[in-house]
């Protein structure tokens, strides 16, 4: 639609394809509620009150609010494709989302990213992408590929890119590591927003990460911490996804002074929490829930991130921008009735009205680079206790902690009746053959392996178990798969999820997807135990930028430290 065409729109000189009637419109600028009218036309909002139009629509008294954005999302870990996902999410009204590529770039390369570009486009919800800024995310574990300055800059002026995304090297911002700074630079050659990504940051190496230009951060768990950096500039992203859930924590930090500074993410949701539990629209229904004011849960899911990404046309029901909007009935509960795309109602009562093309799975090949009769699991007993990755339940970070460990015939094993397992990351994208080996606490197992070929963010093969025969029959199974999550028990695969897009994602629908999901965590279930989602807990495990204790293909990693250490501590 040409500026004219909206220009004499907004005037009224031509005939507005559609007036929506008896609406109670929330004004994200100014808070107020309004009821009344409002034309669309051309697929852009023409303005409020009395207008001719070619089809008149009456919202009952419903409250008409805009399309809701996730500030940062990962698609893949979804395990959805791009069109599952957008399936998913819209009749939840996110009409919009500002998705970071990183995992199936640390797989893929620039390929990955192209990928994410191409079948995002023509879906009911408005996909744009940051730029993933640490493949790898360290040098202390073996990627599919790396992303330099010089790769990411062509991607720099794509009209769906808004933002560099979450600089989780911190330590190379810091120390002024000239690739990093490189990717920085661009940015803000470019005039685009900085993510970051600065767990426990504080004091001066908060200043220097925010001196080089870095503008937001998600990884926040307490309110000193967000209060800290939201008092040195930055915006914060209030995170509530699978395994990290930081909502009910963060919420006593937002008020009337600062809430425009502070947005909704979700980060990591697995298909259940999507399919279940909802979107955006579940964080803004808890935050009313416990006490925040509903017109300002909705603006920060609104307008807040439109304004930080310069997403003009985005985030208010006001002239000129995209007419992407919500109706519900209830402010205090708003259950999701319709959702509008460009003025066109495309999903009502939690059904989406029209399909969408799937785009091509992409191809992986080779897709698993493992002998699997190469790996051996065992862990030959050396002096002095072993570090323990030690799991808090709807966390990301771990604690570390010594213990003694458990030997039969010269070897550590798994210690059940204290809950420590054994941990292994198998690296899959070279065919080094490395293999990380380590325990972990907090799975609860007293039976059985998990393994899975989603293990943030290079996403090698991680895996967990009781005992070698278990982990080995899972780690097959995810190498014959080709990617995929597994469950094993007495040597015999017990259930499976078959991701073949990268070993990230699936080609079937999100309630295929689910329904294999329940069934993998039912296992997890009987194996003993009582983590929501034990799959979602491992896959972090090999984040070796969360503190304290993690696993990589190249051994664990202390990463307060930052260095690679031994597993026996003398």
């Amino acid at each position: 639609m040409n500026l004219g065409l909206k220009i004499k729109a907004s005037l009224g000189d031509s005939e507005a394809d559609i007036l929506f009637t008896n609406a109670r419109i929330i004004n994200v600028f100014t808070g107020e509620i309004m009821p009344g009218s409002f034309a669309v036309t051309g697929g852009f909002f023409s303005g409020f009150g009395s207008y001719k139009a070619k089809k008149t629509v009456d919202l009952n008294n419903s409250f008409a609010v805009p399309g809701f954005i996730d500030a940062h999302v990962h698609i893949e870990s979804s395990m959805a494709c791009v069109t599952e996902f957008a399936r998913a999410v819209f009749p939840r009204g996110t009409t919009c989302a500002v998705a970071d590529p990183h995992e199936i770039a640390n797989v893929l390369g620039k390929a990955g990213i192209d990928y994410m570009l191409e079948s995002s486009k023509n879906q009911p919800i408005d996909i744009y992408f940051s730029l993933p800024s640490c493949v790898p995310a360290s040098n202390m574990e073996t990627s599919g590929a790396r992303l330099s300055a010089e790769d990411l800059l062509p991607y720099i002026n794509n009209e769906r890119v808004v933002a560099l995304a979450e600089m989780m090297n911190f330590p190379g911002v810091i120390s002024c590591d000239q690739d990093v700074l490189a990717k920085i630079t661009n940015s803000l050659k470019y005039k685009i927003p900085i993510d970051g990504h600065a767990p426990g940051l504080s004091g001066k190496n908060l200043y220097a990460y925010l001196a080089a230009g870095i503008s937001s951060d998600h990884e926040c768990t307490t309110v000193a911490e967000a209060k800290e950096k939201l008092s040195a500039g930055m915006h914060i992203m209030v995170r509530e996804g699978t395994a990290a859930k930081n909502l009910s924590d963060l919420l006593p930090l937002v008020n009337e002074k600062n809430f425009h500074r502070i947005m909704w993410c979700t980060d990591d949701r697995h298909p259940d929490d999507l399919v279940t539990r909802g979107h955006i629209d579940s964080m803004v229904t808890e935050a009313i829930k416990y006490g925040l004011d509903p017109v300002m849960a909705i603006r920060m899911a609104t307008i807040n991130p439109a304004t930080y990404f310069g997403l003009n046309l985005k985030g208010a029901m006001a002239p000129g921008r995209h007419a992407d909007f919500v109706v519900f009935e209830d402010l205090y509960n708003p259950v999701i009735k319709g959702v509008y795309s460009r003025g066109f109602l495309l999903a009502e009562n939690g059904a989406i009205k029209n399909e969408v093309k799937k785009p091509e799975p992409v191809s992986v090949a080779p897709a698993m680079n493992i002998e699997i009769d190469n790996i051996g699991f065992s862990v030959p007993y050396k002096s002095g206790r072993i570090k323990v990755i030690e799991i808090i339940p709807g966390q990301i970070i771990t604690r570390q902690f010594l213990s003694s460990a458990k030997i039969v015939n010269g070897m550590a094993v798994s210690d059940i009746s204290n809950d420590i397992l054994k941990i292994c990351v198998i690296e899959r994208h070279k065919g080094s053959g490395n293999i990380g080996k380590g325990f972990v606490k907090g799975l609860g197992f007293k039976q059985g392996a998990i393994a899975s070929s989603v293990a943030h963010d290079s996403h090698n093969i991680i895996v967990a178990g009781t005992n070698d025969e278990d982990m080995k029959a899972a780690v097959a199974a995810v190498i014959k798969m080709g990617g995929g999550l597994c469950a094993a028990c007495d040597a015999n695969v017990c259930g499976v999820l078959s991701l073949p897009i990268a070993g990230l994602m699936s080609d079937k629908t999100i309630e295929d997807i689910n329904r294999d999901m329940k069934h993998l965590i039912s296992i997890t279930q009987s194996f003993g135990s009582s983590l929501i989602d034990p799959y979602m807990a491992l896959s972090f495990l090999a984040l070796p930028v969360i503190p304290e204790l993690k696993i990589t293909d190249k051994g664990l990693v202390d990463v307060n430290r930052f260095c690679i250490v031994e597993l026996f501590n003398p």
